[in-house]
């Protein structure tokens, strides 16, 4: 955690913000020019894998902002995230999302560019800096690794099926590109993601991100073409168009809550 900001004038709202631990690099850069962001909660990688687990522990950590009034407005560094952040609200104050599958709209810094890409390259893994800290991904590391944990658990013929079908999920698949907004990005990343795309025969690519949409978020630049900003009670729903995401209507509110 950063050191704290300095005080906010009084007609600039405090901004808590809840992240996960692959937008670390780039959220900390950030905001340390700017002194309305009072909080930085960060989640671990990997929590989109369990999606109830996610909406969990995002619900808890807005909770304990309320509790704590700390803040003005709460802002997700989140995407949609296998619909884990369905469900989030809050009690007395605007909650913030950006209108995004998932992270990498954030580091590519519009949605349109990232459906672009993907319907260009459909076969496209990402990497980033975020991303190859906190998670093994494709390649021969993971490979090695997976592969002792299940000599370890099921023995060698097992763990030889249970690689078999790994590898197969990876053919679906045939570029690994890299994507950063420059910050936390190295040369020993990019060498990195280079190795895995060569071992795995697929190509490499390099795409410069763009910082816009996450300054956006962070400074509280809140457009409604970028960003749903959700009022006290209110959730999100998944929709099946550009936007991503929108409020969610009184029944479905209720059915997420329930859940």
């Amino acid at each position: 955690m950063p050191p704290p900001p300095a005080a906010t004038t009084s007609d600039t709202p405090r901004l808590a913000i809840v992240a996960c631990a692959v937008m670390e690099i780039e959220v900390e850069h950030m905001i340390r020019d700017l002194p309305q962001v009072v909080r930085l909660v960060k989640l671990p990688q990997g929590l989109h894998n369990e999606p109830d687990v996610l909406r969990q522990r995002l619900q808890a950590s807005v909770d304990e902002l309320e509790a704590g009034d700390i803040c003005d407005a709460i802002a997700l560094v989140y995407g949609l995230c296998s619909r884990g952040t369905e469900g989030v609200r809050t009690r007395r104050l605007p909650l913030v999302i950006p209108r995004a599958h998932d992270c990498i709209t954030l580091l590519l810094g519009s949605r349109q560019r990232y459906a672009d890409y993907v319907a260009n390259n459909p076969g496209t893994y990402w990497y980033s800096p975020g991303w190859n800290r906190h998670h093994t991904p494709p390649g021969p590391q993971r490979y090695e690794k997976l592969r002792r944990e299940y000599v370890q658990r099921f023995g060698e013929d097992n763990a030889d099926y249970l690689m078999e079908a790994e590898q197969h999920w990876f053919q679906t698949y045939n570029r690994a590109a890299y994507v950063h907004l420059s910050v936390g990005a190295t040369d020993r990343d990019r060498d990195d993601t280079r190795r895995c795309a060569d071992w795995l025969g697929w190509k490499y690519d390099e795409q410069a991100g763009d910082p816009a949409l996450l300054r956006a978020l962070l400074a509280g630049d809140w457009d409604d073409e970028r960003f749903l900003v959700l009022q006290p009670g209110q959730t999100l729903r998944m929709t099946a168009d550009e936007r991503v995401i929108d409020v969610a209507d009184a029944s479905a509110q209720r059915d997420l809550h329930d859940d």
